[in-house]
């Protein structure tokens, strides 16, 4: 089992990303006064929340406040694991990483985790997860299939074979 880390600079992240959104707008501009201290607050809390483990079959995601969320994602749903960097985010050394999967409603990402350290890889590690379950799971059905095939294959070239023999000339 893998367990993710996030990164020391994320609440510092997400604090100023709040704070340029409050200064952009005019009636955010007073808020900023009051945003530091709450948002200091609820993100050491969010992060206090946050967890991402990989396991041999699924991937666990926690995080919330008030209201917590887990989701666990079978490894073989997964489709897409994207690994974004915006302007901020490569300022402050963070990547986002966003898990797409098979059969999910609606466009966007399944979930999206922000702040993982080592982001690259962590997404190395699912994606080898992911390509290990697949390969055990496979090879003993196609085995079972290549078996059957080469068997069925060779007692037709046995057939032909004594077809042959059957009209050469005895010599």
């Amino acid at each position: 089992m893998l367990e993710a880390r996030f990164h020391r600079k994320l609440g510092l992240y997400w604090l100023t990303t709040g704070a340029a959104v409050l200064g952009i707008s005019l009636v955010g501009i007073p808020l900023l006064l009051l945003w530091y201290p709450i948002g200091l607050w609820a993100t050491s809390r969010y992060i206090a929340n946050m967890s991402a483990e990989l396991t041999t079959k699924k991937l666990i995601v926690r995080k919330g406040i008030l209201t917590r969320t887990e989701n666990t994602v079978p490894l073989d749903k997964i489709t897409d694991m994207a690994m974004i960097q915006g302007p901020l985010m490569r300022l402050f050394g963070i990547h986002k990483l966003t898990i797409e999967t098979a059969g999910q409603s609606g466009s966007g990402a399944l979930i999206s985790l922000t702040g993982i350290e080592e982001a690259a890889e962590f997404r190395a590690a699912v994606m080898a997860q992911k390509s290990a379950l697949a390969e055990q799971s496979q090879p003993v059905e196609a085995k079972v299939d290549v078996a059957a095939q080469t068997l069925t294959c060779l007692q037709n070239i046995e057939e032909t074979l004594r077809r042959i023999e059957a009209r050469l000339p005895q010599s």
